[in-house]
């Protein structure tokens, strides 16, 4: 970010705030400060899955109890020093008026039974269950919150599958619940090397307890870091923060792997990927991209390729002319293969903000305080990339996209801004944005955002500061609300218990909507009932609006 003068942030904030609103915010081929960019076009990698095989029912399957492994991984990859607040154009300091979204139940999820940090909490719903992953266990539930499977350790999904790293349990879980055609999709990526894999287990039916088809997409020598998975109407489509055996960042890659072969049961299932070097222009895909993942019943209109997100501040590390949203488009072509792209088709503008948090000397992730203790947790607002879910939905009208990241909204206090994106035929645009952050000198960072079926959404993070346990909270705005505000906060659960010795918290959460209706949200987030060193709880709430039916 650079700095401005004081009069002119106030200035800034104002005007920003009514483009925002005013939607003026316009994808175009060009960076965010309209010179042109040059993005490369990559030769996609035809491929198959590495392996295949069909397990027994969950149910069935020997429970791998979870191991107190006690690990806390590296974070990769450079870490920017702060120069001090920049300001933020679109924060919201009170909320707007109407209520937040009733919070319907509240239950435990999975606890930290193997002593590992961060938790990478995720979780999605589908008609009768929802299922959590976290480091490095899972479990299921009924929608009453009563436990039905587990905690069991990552490995007992993959046991006697062809590729033996994918039963260690390594982590960086995704869940997803296809709303189509009613399946389960579980992750976790390997960590043994010197090879690598993504793990994915999809369900042969509707019951997440049931058999699942098991397959490994290689990533070969590189680590692939930070996977994040959305489900599209021609495939399962993953991206990752790929790292070479000496540790170097070797560029971010997007996959595509066939969905109908997949859930087919297809033992070559095909596989399209692109590995996107950083270059010349390192700040367009900074550290990772989010693929849209698909909510609500209407599909995208035919032939839409899945969008991949970025998001840069022109503040930090890689040289970024301007604070922005970067948009790529993955075509896959099944039929020819070859002639699947990977576009970077524009930047679209965003009112500034700051990501580079002023952290504790030379630890970028001891930034935010707790009660009781000195030490501070990770915001990790300095990656250069959105959080966990691109929720994109079709309204017939519109398309949308909704996500967000966090951000320093006040010196040395987080906040969550977030994003719509929207496009009525003529490409994408910002249609709004805010950074929520009220006056009570409360961090919220972490968070999740969806949308439900008529433009509301729900907005759930991470709270802490020094009065406040580290807890899980969450907002909304009714799609009537004025445009880049949020309305008021509610508590999914208060913390009561310090993190005394871990830096690392999230690294994401998961906001998802209930399929059977699709206007319940449900969220699963982080917290501490007990002050320990390492001893996160996780928390799984449902949470809607009034007139959700």
């Amino acid at each position: 970010m650079r700095t401005l003068s004081t009069a002119s942030r106030r200035r800034g904030v104002i005007v920003a705030i009514v483009v925002a609103a005013l939607a003026a915010s316009t994808l175009a081929a060009t960076s965010a400060s309209g010179a042109p960019e040059r993005q490369e076009q990559q030769k996609p990698k035809v491929s198959k899955v590495a392996a295949f095989d069909r397990s027994k029912p969950l149910r069935d399957l020997r429970v791998v109890a979870p191991r107190r492994t006690g690990t806390s991984p590296a974070e990769r990859g450079a870490v920017p020093r702060d120069t001090g607040y920049t300001g933020d154009a679109a924060l919201q300091t009170a909320p707007a008026a109407g209520d937040a979204p009733t919070l319907i139940q509240s239950f435990e999820g999975v606890p930290n039974i193997q002593q590992v940090s961060p938790p990478d909490p995720v979780g999605d719903v589908g008609p009768n269950h929802y299922v959590e992953m976290v480091n490095l266990s899972f479990a299921i539930y009924n929608k009453f919150g009563t436990k039905l499977f587990g905690p069991a350790d990552l490995g007992t999904l993959w046991q006697g599958f062809a590729i033996p790293d994918c039963s260690d349990s390594a982590g960086d879980p995704i869940v997803l619940h296809d709303q189509f055609a009613d399946r389960w999709i579980l992750t976790q990526f390997t960590a043994l090397g010197p090879n690598y894999w993504n793990c994915i287990a999809v369900s042969q039916t509707s019951d997440p307890l049931g058999a699942y088809f098991r397959y490994a997409v290689p990533t070969g020598l590189n680590f692939p870091d930070y996977p994040k998975y959305g489900v599209w109407p021609d495939g399962l489509y993953i991206s990752t923060r790929e790292f070479d055996p000496d540790d170097n960042f070797a560029g971010n890659g997007a996959y595509v792997v066939n969905k109908d072969q997949l859930y087919a049961g297809n033992p070559n299932a095909a596989v399209v990927s692109f590995l996107l070097p950083p270059g010349s222009t390192p700040w367009l895909q900074g550290d990772g991209l989010l693929p849209t993942d698909l909510d609500g019943n209407q599909p995208p209109p035919a032939g839409t390729p899945n969008f991949y997100v970025g998001s840069m501040d022109d503040g930090a590390q890689y040289g970024a002319p301007a604070d922005a949203l970067n948009v790529f488009e993955f075509h896959v072509d099944w039929a020819t293969p070859t002639a699947s792209t990977f576009t970077f088709t524009g930047s679209l503008p965003v009112a500034p903000f700051d990501s580079i948090f002023p952290c504790r000397g030379n630890n970028s992730r001891a930034c935010i305080p707790q009660p009781g203790t000195k030490n501070l947790i990770d915001v990790l607002s300095y990656r250069q990339r959105p959080i966990w879910r691109l929720a994109y939905r079709n309204f017939g009208t519109h398309q949308a996209m909704v996500t967000n990241q966090s951000v320093e909204a006040q010196p040395k206090l987080a906040g969550t801004r977030w994003y719509e994106l929207r496009n009525t035929g003529s490409g994408w645009s910002v249609y709004q944005q805010g950074t929520y952050s009220p006056a009570d000198k409360v961090n919220r960072w972490m968070g999740s955002v969806a949308m439900d079926e008529r433009g509301n959404m729900a907005l759930g993070y991470s709270v802490s500061s020094q009065q406040v346990f580290p807890g899980v909270r969450f907002t909304g705005r009714l799609a009537t609300a004025p445009l880049g505000t949020m309305q008021a906060e509610a508590s999914m659960i208060a913390g009561t218990g310090s993190q005394l010795v871990s830096n690392r918290w999230g690294d994401y959460t998961s906001m998802n909507v209930d399929p059977v209706d699709d206007c319940t949200f449900w969220y699963v987030n982080q917290y501490y009932r007990n002050s320990s060193n390492n001893g996160w709880q996780t928390r799984i709430g449902s949470l809607a609006f009034p007139g959700c039916s």
